[in-house]
């Protein structure tokens, strides 16, 4: 088989626009790398550092990133985005544009007969709990209808402002391993394990690359980001594998 290809936590648009530039043509590269010899790609969420859908109006910008995943999913490689904490407010742009499906929770895929569980990761296991609270409020129907209500011109700079100030959201406060019995991620996919076996969970948020076997024959993987690592996840129908695209 070909290779499936993941990646995660890119947060294009942060710190600012000019800053994050570099880093999206970094990875159009690494697109342009693996659409070679990919069965298909996964975004595992947080590609854009923030994300609002209007009726008729979508953030300005990345047109480099939305271009080249346009012509990827052009070419009859699938395409799999899940959102993020950052992206959460998704709705149907990526399937009616780019024919790319959305995900807004975990999801299970079989490749070469191996069970994924995969997802972004927020909100999940024992901790973040400031978090999981604030998730609440923001996926409310009522709290998007209310911002709705706000100027995009001013709606989306308050948020990329807030987005970018307040590390509670982005998730990264704290981006080292806090060993087994306190990564709340691993602590997840053991519980899960109790009633279903899984050879892979793929998650992000953490922006901490790491394999860790949780089980036999299961295996944790955190993709790490595209700010500080340039990691991505490649499964090659035997084995994953986490790789630093360094070009």
């Amino acid at each position: 088989m070909k290779k499936i290809y993941f990646a995660s936590d890119q947060h294009f648009g942060a710190p600012t626009p000019e800053l994050s530039l570099p880093r999206e043509k970094k990875f159009v590269a690494w697109l342009d790398e693996v659409k070679e010899d990919a069965e298909a790609i996964f975004l595992l969420g947080d590609l854009f550092d923030f994300w609002f859908e209007y009726k008729t109006v979508v953030p300005k910008g990345f047109v480099r990133i939305l271009g080249k995943l346009a012509e990827i999913r052009d070419s009859g490689i699938p395409i799999y985005f899940f959102v993020g904490n950052h992206d959460l407010w998704m709705n149907d742009y990526f399937e009616t544009e780019l024919n790319i499906p959305v995900y807004h929770d975990n999801k299970e895929f079989t490749f070469n007969g191996k069970t994924f569980l995969i997802g972004h990761g927020d909100g999940k296991g024992p901790g973040d709990k400031g978090y999981k609270r604030m998730k609440k409020v923001f996926t409310n129907p009522f709290s998007k209808w209310l911002f709705r209500w706000l100027h995009p011109d001013v709606g989306v700079s308050l948020a990329q402002y807030l987005s970018v100030k307040n590390k509670l959201i982005s998730g990264d406060e704290d981006i080292k391993f806090l060993g087994e019995e306190k990564e709340w991620l691993i602590l997840y996919a053991k519980r899960k394990l109790e009633t279903k076996h899984y050879n892979y969970f793929v998650f992000g948020h953490r922006h901490l690359p790491m394999i860790r076997s949780v089980g036999e024959n299961s295996e944790y993987v955190n993709l790490g980001d595209w700010i500080g690592y340039f990691t991505y996840g490649v499964f090659d129908g035997e084995k994953f594998e986490l790789h630093e695209f360094k070009k």
